[in-house]
């Protein structure tokens, strides 16, 4: 096999300004997609959801608890409203990747949402329980190329400390394992290979998902409010029987923590704290 020679520097570092605003919008091209789609302006719910795997809109859906939102506009998805003890969510399931991601997540926010809250399916690096389990994402390895368009390169992108403070508060008395710590957030999930694994396990690494990384960029760089939990839900299929996420494949759990998440939230507005 021929010698593979990794050069220094990448094309997808060069020439970014991240200072200046951008030609293309998400404000833009809503505007377009409502005159085209014939919708009006209306705003989705303030508490929007990312669901890669899908499978909380499935079950949603299945039972008749969710209805598909008729206002929203985005040319790529579609978003499924549901209310649960009075909070009002707006779902938008199989955004898979850090791309998708995050493309979806600035037209949430330039639809009137005020907080998004991503809930991913994630493989385990350390060995921290027994899958499936939830990590609250403080941090994570920035493995990824959308946030390199959001923020200058660094190894991690972060959760802001107040919403950190916030969700941990709130999901220290959840019924299940919820654990606080960095995930690595990869383009490439079939590219998990020992030696980062390995890598990763060293560096602290509690899970691997493919969206966290660029989603806190993007909300950093915006200004944004963004919660990114990862759901353990496998080993890299190293074993047979793997990807288990529990009851109703894990949304019954996963909405419970979504609840939880969005009532602190609410009652931080409404005693006025940001």
């Amino acid at each position: 096999m021929s010698e593979i020679i990794v050069e220094s520097s990448s094309p997808l570092l060069h020439d970014k300004i991240y200072h200046e605003t951008s030609v293309f919008t998400a404000d833009n091209l809503l505007r377009e997609a409502r005159r085209q789609k014939r919708l009006e302006p209306m705003p989705v719910p303030e508490v929007c959801v990312l669901d890669p795997d899908g499978d909380i809109v499935r079950s949603l859906v299945a039972q008749r608890r969710a209805m598909r939102n008729p206002h929203w506009a985005c040319y790529h998805s579609d978003m499924y409203d549901v209310e649960c003890e009075g909070v009002r969510m707006g779902i938008v399931g199989c955004a898979v990747g850090a791309a998708y991601a995050v493309l979806v997540a600035e037209q949430m926010f330039a639809s009137g949402c005020r907080l998004l809250i991503s809930v991913t399916s994630s493989g385990q690096i350390a060995r921290v329980g027994e899958p499936p389990y939830f990590v609250l994402v403080d941090k994570a390895l920035r493995d990824e190329g959308t946030s390199m368009h959001y923020l200058p390169p660094s190894e991690y992108s972060y959760l802001n400390p107040d919403l950190c403070d916030m969700a941990a508060q709130a999901l220290k008395d959840a019924p299940f394992p919820v654990y606080r710590g960095a995930t690595w957030t990869t383009d490439a999930p079939f590219r998990e290979t020992a030696t980062l694994i390995e890598r990763r396990q060293r560096q602290g690494i509690l899970a691997v998902e493919m969206e966290a990384s660029a989603l806190y960029a993007f909300a950093t760089a915006c200004s944004q409010p963004v919660i990114c939990l990862a759901h353990v839900t496998n080993q890299m299929a190293v074993f047979e029987g793997d990807f288990e996420k529990g009851e109703d494949a894990g949304s019954r759990d996963a909405l419970l923590i979504l609840l939880k998440i969005a009532q602190a939230w609410q009652s931080r507005q409404q005693h006025g704290q940001k």
